[in-house]
């Protein structure tokens, strides 16, 4: 989900909406002055707690039950359009920061309402950051008030868990999307997706908005942190163990959540790399690289998804029957509820202008495509059109019907006709040890080690380090945006929002020391100015190493779009002028949500980590790479640009293109010597349901225990009329290996998943030699080859268009 661009028509999240569009706020004294305040809620949070695991999981959305049926049948054709509609808090948060009950009376009473959407600290709510006891408050409000008056339908909320339940005090704000898939371990996005739910159902919600599917292919995009890299097939076996997390056995057990596959589709590749930039993806293309993320939600049984922002090939997505209707709901299989992104009906009118006004944007959703749920979120234009579609006879009653019944047995999945409050018992576990601990698990494991010559790292406890940099010593700039609030905290919020619910680089490095790290910021976040640099450089000849943190000011969206991919030029500087003037080997840590270029930096820098966005807890982890407590095991899930030009570079391009980043796909060091060995294959062939097993040996030198992510690609050496793809990811293992110690890996290839989408839209294999290769770009490169056989006429799976 996301908030309207600011040159829109619409407010943006956080902006003071005014309500006036019912008379709620006409006898509220406003006494309040608008700044939030901090929720001095406490609690001491469990250790740990029992949890379902993977193992214990159900099936998707499914048939709808008789007795929902009967229940769509009932309800008036006003009652239907409500359920349809969906609005976001600000318009029941009155002058004093307050829910405003006269508000919620008023939406529910004469525009039926059936689903709000957000958190009160991003619309003028009293408090920055709701702890999950004032949350549940308020949601437990709107419920009672739901259930007498209106269609007294329990409503459904929706909140932007997206890593973790990030708008809920205390809750465990995990590594980004990018961090998670950057670790090659799908059990990560399960933990995040699972204790996501938990602190949200805590918080009086069912719905995340989330796993964000998107794949990031223009680097430039301010939504790439968000995502699980660039790869197709990492990305799936993220999306799969993502949903499991969330939902569990959601039919069940209330402690999950629906969660909501997003954006379908295309969103990743804005053309410009501005957010919303048109898309140019041929179909054939889509279909091969950014269909199967969301065709492993759907087989994963998401029970909820959220068309895409914007447009692709120049044709609106949230207007397309072939993207929302066809190739969503009849190839994939979707059978779940439809809800637009924000506003998003709307836009075709104010934004895109691909409809005359909303009605003809309305009718043309309506009409063209499978959508359940408006996220109208700011006004009732959507239950004014659709009502006057409905009397006008353009629009028929049955095709409500289809979109209420999906989403009443939505409510019923969900338990909320038994069990519509949230359960207070959950609160106790939000922030618990064990969360905690999960958290910085995946930023741990996630964290990638670029470069490091000479070994500067792992640094020891006896050498005389010096610390620079704003990301060091800041929680927020390591959370990034969909962080306490869509960007992030404010200026005005700083670290204090967290109230001790995280921590920072500088806090670790204490921990593990046991001493205060000397410290001096050295630059601005923004890049806008160095600070006291003749004083940092004097510090840095007094040491024996200087560790520089940079990064990126927290941001989403399009409050996030860049020009260019270099980092800020003063924070450059900074590093070059210790470089330079110091002489002391110089160790970079990024904290940024998009692979920023480094310019001289790349050269200067004797190390270079990648922390990525590592979360509000991923100071411990990053201070315990830096002093070898922990080995890095993380692997670029996207390709690193060395150039402007390479912003859309993949590992997938075809093989002719040239492919020279910084940094390839699936890059990573470690402190370790790791060596690859005897690969072999069972057969020589490649067959259609003949599968060959590939093994490799993989040994460890030493002189630290280390996790390897072990990866397998494929590489066909010529594809008749169709540039075959550079390298593609195809299995991914990641073994723990102690010294001395060597363990052979296995993984089966099949001929069905080396098959291609052609531009007639015929997945069919074609003939060749096929290199299967583990860990290209890297020292550790080995290979085999196979010979692909397979009748190229024989098509597999073939779609329309």
């Amino acid at each position: 989900m996301a908030a309207p661009d600011t040159q829109s028509t619409s407010p943006a999240y956080g902006a003071s909406v005014d309500s006036n569009i019912s008379p709620a706020n006409a006898t509220t004294v406003c006494t309040w002055d608008g700044k939030q305040e901090l929720d001095d809620e406490t609690w001491k949070p469990l250790a740990s707690y029992a949890y379902q695991g993977p193992a214990e999981l159900t099936t998707g959305p499914g048939p709808i039950d008789r007795d929902i049926l009967h229940m769509v049948r009932r309800l008036s054709v006003e009652e239907k359009i409500g359920q349809m509609t969906q609005i976001q808090v600000g318009l029941i948060i009155d002058c004093n920061g307050e829910l405003n009950e006269t508000a919620v009376e008023y939406w529910l009473d004469k525009w039926k309402v059936g689903s709000f959407l957000e958190s009160p600290g991003n619309h003028n709510g009293r408090y920055s950051w709701y702890s999950p006891q004032k949350f549940a408050e308020f949601t437990d409000k709107v419920q009672e008030i739901a259930l007498r008056r209106g269609s007294k339908i329990p409503v459904i909320w929706g909140l932007d868990s997206v890593r973790g339940a990030n708008y809920v005090k205390g809750a465990t704000i995990f590594p980004a999307g990018i961090a998670t898939a950057a670790t090659f371990d799908p059990q990560f996005a399960f933990d995040a997706g699972r204790i996501a739910a938990k602190d949200s159902r805590a918080a009086g919600t069912h719905w995340a908005f989330a796993p964000v599917l998107d794949l990031a292919v223009n680097k430039l995009w301010s939504r790439t942190y968000e995502n699980f890299g660039e790869d197709p097939y990492l990305s799936s076996q993220m999306a799969r163990l993502s949903i499991q997390g969330f939902q569990g056995n959601y039919k069940q057990d209330r402690s999950r959540v629906a969660a909501c596959l997003k954006h379908f589709i295309g969103y990743g590749y804005p053309f410009d790399g501005s957010d919303r930039g048109n898309r140019h993806i041929a179909p054939h293309e889509l279909l091969e690289y950014y269909v199967p993320p969301f065709k492993a939600a759907i087989d994963a049984g998401s029970a909820t998804a959220m068309e895409s922002y914007g447009v692709v090939n120049g044709e609106a997505v949230m207007l397309s029957h072939y993207y929302l209707e066809q190739l969503l709901r009849r190839q994939l299989g979707f059978e779940g509820m439809l809800v637009t992104d924000w506003g998003e009906i709307n836009s075709q009118a104010n934004m895109y202008f691909t409809a005359k006004d909303v009605k003809q944007a309305t009718r043309m959703a309506l009409q063209q495509t499978s959508v359940d749920m408006s996220m109208v979120a700011d006004d009732d234009s959507f239950g004014q059109a659709t009502t006057e579609l409905i009397k006008d006879g353009t629009i028929s009653e049955s095709r409500l019907d289809k979109s209420v019944a999906r989403i009443l047995q939505l409510k019923k999945d969900l338990g909320l006709f038994d069990h519509p409050f949230a359960d207070k018992r959950l609160a106790s576990t939000v922030g618990s040890q064990q969360d905690v601990e999960a958290a910085r698990n995946t930023a741990r494991e996630a964290i990638t080690l670029l470069k490091n010559d000479r070994q500067v790292l792992p640094l020891k406890r006896s050498e005389k380090v010096l610390f620079v940099g704003p990301t060091l010593n800041s929680t927020r700039y390591m959370g990034g945006g969909w962080n306490v609030h869509w960007q992030g905290p404010s200026d005005a919020d700083g670290d204090g929002v967290y109230q001790g619910f995280g921590d920072t680089v500088l806090q670790g490095i204490k921990s593990i020391t046991g001493a205060a790290p000397e410290y001096l910021p050295g630059v601005d976040i923004d890049g806008n100015a160095t600070i006291d640099i003749d004083r940092v450089v004097e510090a840095a000849k007094l040491a024996d190493k200087v560790v520089v943190g940079l990064g990126e000011h927290t941001y989403a969206e399009n409050l996030g779009n860049i020009g260019q991919l270099l980092l800020p030029e003063k924070q450059l500087e900074l590093v070059s002028t210790i470089a330079e003037q110091a002489k002391k080997p110089v160790v970079v840590v990024l904290v940024q949500g998009r692979p920023r270029g480094l310019g001289s930096v790349v050269q200067q820098a004797d190390a270079i980590v990648n922390a990525y966005l590592p979360g509000a807890y991923g100071g411990l982890p990053i201070a315990e790479i830096l002093y070898g407590k922990t080995n890095p095991s993380g692997r670029l899930p996207v390709t690193y640009p060395a150039t402007e030009a390479q912003a859309s570079s993949t590992i997938w391009q075809p093989s002719y293109m040239d492919y020279s980043p910084q940094w390839p796909f699936g890059f990573g060091l470690g402190y370790s010597k790791i060596t690859y060995s005897n690969v072999t294959v069972s057969h020589a062939q490649l067959r259609l349901n003949q599968p060959v097993t590939v093994k490799v040996a993989v040994t460890n030198h030493g002189p630290f225990a280390q996790k390897e992510s072990v990866q397998l690609y494929s590489r066909q050496q010529y594809r008749a009329g169709y540039a075959p793809d550079l390298y593609r990811l195809r299995k991914f293992a990641k073994v723990m290996l102690n010294v001395n110690e060597t363990k052979t890996v296995e993984f089966v290839v099949e001929a069905e998943e080396l098959a291609f989408w052609d531009r007639r839209l015929r997945k069919r294999v074609e003939p060749a030699p096929v290199t299967l290769t583990i860990n290209p770009y890297t020292a550790k490169d080995v290979s085999a080859v196979v010979q692909l056989e397979a009748d190229p006429h024989y098509v597999l799976d073939e779609a329309d268009y």
